[in-house]
């Protein structure tokens, strides 16, 4: 797609890409040097070869990388082979990351894959003087130009026919209050949502009054969704902080493909403690653009959870409602931290029974809060748990979460941790990232020393005291 773009920079970056993982590989220079198609198939062969001697998976997408920029639009069957190897190779990849990119480059790679795919059928009417890569955009766009018409004219009708419904409800509302003299309905924006709707004789109630306090700018108000960011963005800020867990990150994100705003369902994250459950789940929420609510299941029960009757003089309305009071949007993420910790007893009711109404989409979404003793719409908010062991939970808790492991970093991965902690570090400092250097040799030996994988928070502490050690030398001199 940068070919496609006009890039010019595709060829270079190839080059110091082999040259990386291949030092001064002779073939390499040759195709640096003259850029001849011989040079590149030449290259491209010997990746081949050194990717089977050398089990090295990377060279064989190099090489393939090499054909794609290189070879010429097919007019015989002289690199028949070339191309169709590439296609394959296109189509896999294609096929691995469909999901997990935005729609609009989702739809530019298809064109591109299937383009080249077909690219040999189609060259009596692709230019002579473009290159495979070049035609291979161009007959994508031909093979689905019929199909972009009738999707095209099919909303056209569609827009047509829910803009004729739409004003014949209008016309049936007008109609309606001049004969009945009634208030017109409200109309909800949309991606916003009413979460709680009281009556103004309810809202004049003391006791009501007490309870709803600052809560009352979010009753009878149609608060904002937050709409879902590009994924693939979103995707890249996780792994960066959290290297180790690519099929965590990719799982939770997968729940948002297609989705306008952010709405995740019931994810459960089990991992052994220091591994950074707990971080991911609040630095998921964050990344998605919606405010994240933790509540600790060791300290939580039913009443305090679910909400407590208005009777009592403590009465509260339920988390959801107070995270969505807090954030002032209708779709916050909530933190069940712990939960395999939440108490069994049953005195004011278990954590893990009153948390099945807020997973079931159906009673989510009329939740009667014993606060405000109204049904609340709760349907949007996302639930995150984390947990060390799944041993205690129940069966109808685990029915209702998406279940999945969350893995330790070993050794290997500190290399790719250490710029995230030390970001970390530098915003609870309250600095600016530029100004918390990156660790010297040394520093980074002393880190490697005593930290051999695993827990995070470890490795956390072992770079807080190399800052504090440099800190206190800097101060000396």
């Amino acid at each position: 797609m940068l070919i496609v773009d006009g890039a010019d920079h595709v060829e270079e970056r190839l080059i110091a890409e082999v040259e990386e993982l291949c030092p001064q590989l002779s073939h390499n220079l040759a195709w640096a040097k003259g850029r001849s198609l011989e040079g590149a198939m030449a290259l491209a062969a010997e990746l081949d070869r050194r990717a089977v001697a050398h089990s090295e998976p990377a060279l064989r997408s190099l090489a393939d990388s090499v054909r794609l920029v290189s070879l010429p639009t097919p007019r015989d069957d002289e690199h028949f082979q070339q191309h169709r190897r590439v296609a394959k190779a296109l189509v896999k990849a294609f096929q691995l990351n469909s999901l997990i990119v935005e729609q609009k480059v989702r739809c530019d790679l298809e064109r591109f894959t299937y383009g080249w795919a077909a690219l040999q059928a189609c060259t009596h009417f692709v230019p002579k003087k473009f290159s495979a890569a070049m035609n291979a955009s161009l007959v994508g766009h031909r093979t689905a130009e019929h199909r972009i018409s009738a999707a095209k004219a099919a909303l056209r009708l569609q827009f047509r026919e829910e803009n004729d419904r739409r004003k014949q409800r209008e016309a049936d509302r007008t109609e309606a209050v001049e004969r009945q003299a009634a208030p017109i309905l409200e109309v909800i924006p949309d991606h916003h949502l009413v979460v709680a709707r009281l009556s103004e004789n309810e809202m004049k109630s003391p006791k009501l009054k007490e309870i709803i306090g600052p809560l009352k700018d979010v009753v009878n108000v149609a608060l904002p969704l937050v709409q879902a960011p590009a994924l693939y963005e979103a995707r890249n800020t996780l792994l960066f902080e959290f290297p180790y867990a690519s099929e965590v990150v990719d799982f939770a994100l997968a729940d948002l493909v297609g989705r306008e705003t952010v709405h995740l369902r019931p994810l459960l994250i089990v991992g052994e403690p220091g591994g950074g459950k707990s971080r991911f789940a609040r630095r998921l929420g964050e990344v998605l653009g919606v405010a994240v609510w933790r509540s600790d299941a060791s300290r939580s029960d039913s009443a305090s959870f679910g909400g407590t009757d208005r009777r009592w003089y403590s009465a509260e309305p339920c988390h959801a409602f107070l995270a969505i009071a807090q954030a002032r949007i209708a779709n916050p993420l909530v933190l069940v931290d712990e939960i395999e910790k939440a108490a069994t007893r049953s005195d004011n009711g278990r954590l893990w029974d009153v948390l099945l109404a807020f997973l079931e989409a159906e009673t989510s979404s009329r939740y009667p809060d014993p606060a405000l003793q109204t049904n609340l719409d709760l349907s949007q908010v996302s639930y995150v748990a984390t947990a060390n062991r799944l041993d205690p939970l129940p069966g109808p808790i685990r029915d209702r979460f998406r279940v999945v492991s969350f893995p330790k970093p070993t050794s290997k991965d500190l290399d790719a941790l250490l710029p995230a902690v030390l970001t970390d570090l530098a915003r609870e400092r309250g600095l600016d990232q530029s100004w918390v250097t990156p660790l010297d040799g040394i520093e980074h030996e002393a880190v490697a020393r005593n930290w051999a994988g695993g827990s995070v928070r470890r490795l956390r502490r072992v770079v807080e005291a190399v800052l504090r050690e440099r800190d206190i030398h800097a101060s000396r001199n």
